[in-house]
């Protein structure tokens, strides 16, 4: 698949993962605690990094999406968290300390503090620019149909599924219902599904002919379910008011925080300039060179996207 050349935004997802108890987790030091009033960023900017090493672990939320960021027997996995980890080890900050907190709750809570960083493979869109800071692209993942086995409608994006007049499924609040919508799809022909495990669920049982989301998605959600009569569909690039969008996604940090995002930057551009370091970390939850961002991709330019 060719590179892209201008990615812009990935899907908008609504979680169904439990808010757990983030606010009890311990504050960061005197030297880097202190807020700006309303905004939950500090104004101890230079000081965050050396506040972090000296306690010694980095407070991240998540949502617990396979494979962006969940936990696997007890272990916070996933694409961003082990990214993460790597990259503040290198800083000097061993150890990440998790909170599981429901997707649409991870801005407003790194804007509160309860955490330092969103560690949950989030898009990078303008919207959310306008709220936080993010980090350069940690990868792009083209949007994907998951199909029955067999794929007895001869679909291959969004737009066959509007020729075809197939029922869609896309999970609650994500972009790829606009997505659907800009193809053609009918709206009621559009299924909102609270999780990934319903879109296959719905597929399998003959409730929808597609499920689009993010191909890494698909692929993942696929391997777990080995056993299911599906098929993932070669990615496609769909495209919303006339532009392509292929789908980055970045660590979120609080406004006020840049050094840290850059200092964060410096060590995240070490491995996505190494296609094989990229791959041998985050190989294991589907991740290849397809997915590593181009050096031409930049945040600021998909903040004006």
């Amino acid at each position: 698949m060719p590179r892209p050349a201008h990615p812009s935004r990935r899907r908008l997802f609504s979680r169904a993962a439990l808010l757990t108890g983030a606010a009890l987790l311990p504050p960061l030091t005197t030297a880097c605690s202190r807020t700006e009033p309303g905004t939950g960023a500090p104004d101890g900017d230079a000081a965050l990094l050396d506040g972090l090493r000296e306690q010694g672990f980095v407070r991240v939320g998540f949502a617990g999406e396979a494979p962006f960021g969940f936990q696997d027997g007890g272990t916070l996995a996933g694409e961003a968290p082990t990214l993460h980890r790597e990259i503040f080890t290198a800083l000097g900050v061993p150890e990440l300390r998790p909170a599981l907190t429901d997707f649409g709750a991870l801005i407003p809570g790194l804007l509160a503090g309860r955490f330092d960083v969103v560690s949950a493979g989030m898009a990078i869109t303008p919207e959310r620019c306008a709220k936080v800071i993010f980090s350069e692209p940690e990868f792009v993942s083209p949007t994907a149909l998951m199909v029955r086995k067999g794929n007895p409608h001869g679909l291959s994006d969004l737009k066959s599924c509007a020729e075809q007049g197939v029922a869609v499924g896309v999970l609650t609040a994500a972009v790829e219902a606009a997505y659907a919508k800009a193809a053609g799809v009918s709206p009621s022909a559009v299924k909102a599904l609270a999780k990934q495990q319903d879109g296959l669920d719905a597929l399998v049982a003959g409730r929808i002919d597609a499920f689009a989301l993010t191909g890494i998605s698909l692929r993942w959600l696929a391997k777990v379910n080995q056993a299911a009569p599906v098929e993932v569909l070669e990615p496609f690039v769909p495209e919303l008011e006339g532009k392509p969008r292929y789908s980055p996604g970045g660590a979120v940090f609080r406004p006020g925080a840049g050094a840290l995002r850059d200092a964060f930057n410096r060590e995240l551009a070490g491995i996505t300039g190494d296609p094989a370091r990229y791959v041998r970390l985050l190989g294991r939850y589907g991740f290849t060179e397809r997915e590593v961002p181009p050096a031409s991709l930049r945040t600021a330019d998909l903040c004006r996207a």
